[in-house]
């Protein structure tokens, strides 16, 4: 009996924590498919309620009352149809339908579409998985599709531009028998003609019937078309070359194929054209080789964007809505450490589902990378990224994440994330220029939002709030902003000191210290960098909460805007916007703030004193500069102290006390961290 019970226990623990670990799964998975739900009645709400004439204008031009499906003539007449005759003549019977119900009707068949084709990508992840990922792989497949940028104007728009991804996945992975999966691919290929880039890949990787079924099925839609619309047909495949020239201008920052490129960088005429077919026919010919290799590798789905990234590059015009391929490329696995795996997908899924400029700063230099951002991670998918093959040692068992040492909190329940301990290497960089981009892009649109748009209602709350603060200060007798203005605008060069400190250090130096950290001291980076954005986003609750109105901008105190030059307050909505900045985002100050941050770091982390004086010299210059040159109040640095200290609070109460010994760790074996693993074998 004592046998049997203890032998009895440990089953039933094991059974009792398996079951726990299958509920949450079932949790996970119910809640997955949730989100899926709500994005799904959203776009239908974002579409639909959209105003007739500005919803679905594409599928309007083709099907609509005057569209050119239904008007007779050429359908290339106005070149607002850029399909191909073939996809003219399948959507020829929609002419019959009314407005309402094809809105309607269309909306939720795109939606349809979706989900099948997250789906059929989600049973084509690479094997093996686990049943956990098996099972969640769907509903996040469709959630990502679903918040993509291509499936978001598709719905928007009215476009076709899903089926022709769909049939190539059915064809891949659906379909039984090759002749079958050759004829989805050569329908494909006559909706989107460079499509044909999937019958070598078909060819080498061993399926040749479903090669001759694509070119045969191909050569057949086209020939119906032909005969059915012989004007129309010759229009698009000769008078226009494949479609070259129909639709909106080929520079347009819209087309991210290698076509559109290249206009834009300035070569033209028979120049552009050369360089487009030399540079095309390289992309193309190096994926198909990729794509080979990594469906002969087990990867058939990566294989699959790999190509259809290779078709965007060589289509005369590859719009928004036709990019979904370079999504696909999210299934690749790049990087040998653990904690570069999530890179790719992460920076895959930013660029498909964030605009441009959300990635890419407004500068002149950077106006290339930020007009052709999809093309670039068309081309990077195709023909530079090096996805790991399945066989590779680091495909199962990649370089494990170094920990430092726990360090012993002052409280028991301290850190409250125990997961997020000190990580020993060096964080990828390219994830971190993500983060900080991604996060300073939402951080100067919320600051904007919280000025509350550009009428005059918030300049009144903005000014009253500023009353209370002079108030305020007038009471503990340190208004002391009036006074110092003043006398520091009577010395030339001290108003030009404090006026180029208070314009030019205030990004300059966080960033500065931010390299260093990353290059030298990984682990205080980490902590860092997560100190200062909690105290952010501190920062931006404030704003929202509390709109102040600098002492420049307070009517009839006085003040004079060393900075910005003279006010105008007749303007009724003078200072509530800017194409920068939120003028009314005075409390808490994040100038004083960041350069506080500044200061500790430096005297936290400088093994020497003259170190640490110097860096608390920055938040002293910093405040000063905000003060004299009219630009913020006294309380408004004590708010910027108050949200640093939370945010270095917040820091220690998830991840616990930074203390030397974990940096002297991390200094002993931060080199180690990169020496790839010699004797792992795939478990």
């Amino acid at each position: 009996m004592a046998n049997a019970d203890q032998g009895g226990r440990p089953e039933a623990i094991g059974a009792t924590a398996v079951g726990a670990v299958q509920a949450r799964v079932r949790v996970a998975r119910l809640g997955l498919w949730l989100i899926v739900a709500i994005l799904a009645l959203r776009e239908v709400a974002v579409v639909l309620g959209t105003p007739r004439g500005e919803r679905l204008t594409d599928l309007e031009t083709w099907v609509g009352p005057d569209g050119v499906l239904h008007v007779k003539g050429s359908l290339y007449d106005s070149t607002q149809f850029t399909g191909t005759p073939f996809g003219g003549l399948v959507l020829k019977p929609l002419t019959r339908a009314a407005e309402q119900a094809l809105g309607w009707g269309w909306t939720f068949g795109t939606l349809l579409l979706v989900v099948a084709l997250g789906v059929v990508a989600a049973r084509a992840l690479p094997q093996p998985v686990s049943r956990r990922t098996s099972l969640l792989a769907a509903p996040v497949a469709i959630s990502l599709l679903m918040l993509s940028l291509p499936v978001r104007n598709t719905l928007y728009l009215g476009q076709t531009s899903i089926m022709p991804v769909l049939l190539v996945l059915l064809g891949c992975f659906a379909v039984r028998g090759e002749r079958a999966s050759g004829v989805l691919i050569g329908v494909a290929a006559a909706l989107q003609p460079t499509l044909l880039l999937f019958t070598p890949l078909l060819w080498f990787t061993g399926r040749r019937r479903a090669a001759l079924s694509t070119g045969a099925t191909f050569a057949a839609c086209t020939a119906v078309a032909w005969v059915a619309m012989p004007s129309d047909s010759y229009t698009y495949w000769v008078h226009h070359m494949a479609g070259v020239g129909l639709g909106g201008r080929a520079d347009d920052l819209g087309n991210q194929s290698l076509h559109g490129a290249l206009l834009r960088l300035g070569p033209t005429g028979p120049l552009e054209i050369v360089l487009f077919l030399l540079l095309g026919a390289g992309v193309a010919a190096l994926a198909v080789r990729r794509a080979v290799r990594y469906a002969h590798d087990g990867q058939l789905l990566l294989a699959v964007a790999i190509t259809g990234c290779a078709a965007i590059v060589m289509s005369p015009t590859a719009w928004q809505h036709q990019l979904l391929w370079v999504l696909l490329a999210v299934v690749g696995q790049v990087g040998r450490r653990a904690s570069d795996r999530y890179v790719w997908p992460v920076a895959i899924v930013l660029v498909m589902t964030l605009p441009a400029k959300m990635m890419v700063p407004d500068k002149l230099i950077l106006h290339p990378l930020r007009a052709d951002l999809v093309l670039l991670a068309a081309i990077a998918t195709a023909a530079v990224v090096p996805f790991l093959p399945r066989t590779s040692p680091y495909w199962q068992t990649p370089i494990p994440t170094r920990y430092a040492d726990k360090v012993p909190a002052r409280f028991r329940h301290i850190p409250l994330v125990p997961f997020l301990r000190r990580v020993i290497s060096h964080p990828n960089l390219l994830f971190e220029l993500l983060l900080i981009r991604v996060t300073y892009y939402a951080y100067a649109q919320i600051r904007l939002a919280a000025a509350g748009g550009s009428n005059s209602a918030g300049r009144v709350t903005a000014e009253e709030h500023g009353e209370e603060i002079h108030s305020i200060e007038r009471a503990l007798g340190i208004d002391i902003e009036h006074w110092a203005n003043h006398a520091v605008v009577q010395v030339d060069w001290l108003r030009s000191f404090f006026d180029f400190y208070y314009e030019s250090f205030h990004f300059g130096v966080p960033l500065a210290i931010l390299a260093v950290l990353y290059w030298r001291r990984p682990v205080d980076y980490r902590w860092a960098r997560t100190a200062i954005g909690f105290a952010t986003v501190f920062a931006l609750i404030g704003f929202w909460l509390y709109p102040l109105a600098p002492p420049r901008l307070m009517p009839g105190l006085g003040f004079i805007d060393t900075v910005h030059g003279p006010q105008d307050f007749t303007q009724p909505d003078y200072g509530t916007l800017t194409e920068l900045t939120n003028q009314y985002a005075a409390m808490p100050s994040l100038h004083f703030g960041w350069s506080l941050w500044c200061g500790l770091v430096v005297l936290i982390l400088a093994p020497r004193w003259w170190m640490k004086a110097l860096g608390l010299l920055h938040p002293l210059f910093t405040v000063t500069a905000i003060v004299v040159t009219g630009n913020h109040w006294v309380l408004d640095a004590v708010g910027g102290a108050a949200v640093v200290g939370a945010g270095f609070a917040v820091t220690y109460l998830f991840q616990g006390p930074r203390a030397k010994a974990v940096t002297a760790r991390a200094e002993e074996v931060s080199s180690d961290s990169r020496a790839p693993v010699k004797d792992r074998t795939p478990s």
